[in-house]
């Protein structure tokens, strides 16, 4: 038991040792995470922005195939059968257009986005980010509500 006590105060010593203030970087240095310039916080946005949106890319990927697969084993199904099902196939459809459209505004605006655009044109840059900030945050939207969508939708029938 001892054992056990002393390798665990020597393996707290160790990580309390290798931790850093998060003020100072591994050379002893200030380091700051914040955002120099307005370009520097609009850029900090539209990645933030882009990483909420692309983490929440395989939940999307996922729902839409299980959209596809109802939508296919709907069209399966007896004549009056399909007939009774036509509300949800409408809800499905709907849903896989959502689904489809967050996925392709996602991709569209990564090949669109420049990352460099106007770097020597602080007001240029500025008004480049804006604009990409709001474009992104559409983008996070249609992905966010797309999901929430599917959620109900998958959730309550399935």
């Amino acid at each position: 038991m001892k054992i056990v006590f002393i390798a665990f105060i020597f393996l707290s010593a160790i990580s309390i040792m290798s931790c850093n203030d998060s003020k100072t970087s591994h050379n002893g240095h200030e380091k700051n995470n914040e955002p120099k310039t307005q370009a520097d916080s609009l850029m900090k946005d539209v990645m933030d922005g882009h990483n909420m949106g692309m983490a929440k890319m395989g939940k999307l990927t996922r729902a839409e195939q299980r959209t596809r697969r109802l939508l296919d084993s709907l069209e399966k199904l007896p004549a009056k059968a399909r007939e009774a099902a036509v509300p949800l196939k409408v809800k499905l459809d709907s849903l896989q257009k959502d689904l489809s459209y967050a996925e392709f505004a996602m991709t569209k605006w990564m090949e669109e986005f420049n990352m460099d655009s106007a770097l020597n044109n602080a007001e240029e840059r500025i008004d480049y980010l804006g604009s990409e900030k709001l474009k992104v945050s559409k983008v996070k939207d249609a992905i966010l509500s797309s999901l929430q969508k599917a959620d109900s939708i998958l959730k309550e029938k399935f």
